[in-house]
């Protein structure tokens, strides 16, 4: 009786999850913000949300498609169902114009690990270290501009770090992407290029330091100069982060899998 209570109790609080701050078919909303469209000369409004149902993740999956089949990557791609990998998804009008995926080294391997496990071993193995992982990077850049996707990412870095307490991330790329990740964030090769069997393409294995991240929002985040080859300027204040961990702190209280 106590087994079948226990599962009573993690159904109802997943649906609490999916309607505690936004209407069932949206997922957690953690920030949400505008932007000015540069076509239109007019503010369109959007929201950095944890995805929650199926629905949101297969909007997530349609995106990811989309934009892995134009580059030649495939068009088959699915979302991790491990419960330590969350989808956060830009909604632009109601839409999703940008997803992005968090994984936490916990218990199941990464995705990197199916190329680059060796190295992510010797990190593994250095004290205090604890890895998370981006994967499942899309966006619509017609509709999630360099505002939006900085939200994204920023969104995900609170998270990880005041829920997991991850110390390095990782991501594995393209070689046409190397750049944007080393000028616009920061990352650094770790590595040589190898072939990556799940998207038929070369990929190289990349990490940042979490506290490099942190140090780059203080530095830049809010700042007035956007034209610079950055993407932090375009990074919430800190009363915007705030924002974000209040509304983390509530998901908090209707988590049904929460770690201590």
């Amino acid at each position: 009786m106590m087994i079948a209570d226990d599962i009573l109790e993690r159904s109802v609080a997943r649906k609490e999850i999916a309607n505690a701050n936004t209407p069932s078919e949206r997922g957690f909303l953690l920030y949400d913000g505008v932007f000015t469209d540069k076509q239109s000369s007019s503010e369109r409004s959007f929201e950095i949300q944890l995805a929650l149902t199926q629905d949101q993740r297969d909007a997530a999956e349609e995106l990811i498609n989309e934009m892995y089949a134009w580059r030649g990557y495939g068009s088959d791609h699915r979302l991790s169902e491990a419960s330590n990998c969350f989808t956060f998804n830009a909604v632009v009008d109601g839409k999703v114009a940008g997803t992005l995926s968090l994984t936490v080294d916990e218990n199941t391997v990464l995705a990197a690990d199916n190329t680059f496990g060796d190295a992510l071993d010797r990190i593994r193995a250095m004290p205090g270290v604890q890895i998370c992982e981006l994967t499942k990077f899309a966006f619509s850049p017609s509709t999630a501009p360099m505002h939006v996707i900085a939200s994204l990412f920023h969104t995900i870095f609170i998270f990880g770090t005041q829920r997991f307490a991850c110390t390095d991330l990782f991501i594995e790329v393209n070689p046409r992407h190397i750049r944007f990740y080393q000028v616009l964030l920061g990352f650094t090769l770790v590595g040589q290029l190898r072939p990556n069997a799940s998207v038929g393409a070369p990929s190289q294995l990349m990490r940042l330091r979490v506290s490099d991240i942190g140090k780059y929002i203080s530095e830049h985040a809010g700042g007035a100069d956007t034209s610079a080859r950055s993407l932090y300027p375009y990074f919430l204040t800190a009363a915007q982060e705030l924002i974000i961990c209040e509304r983390m702190a509530a998901l908090d209280e209707r988590w049904p899998f929460r770690r201590t």
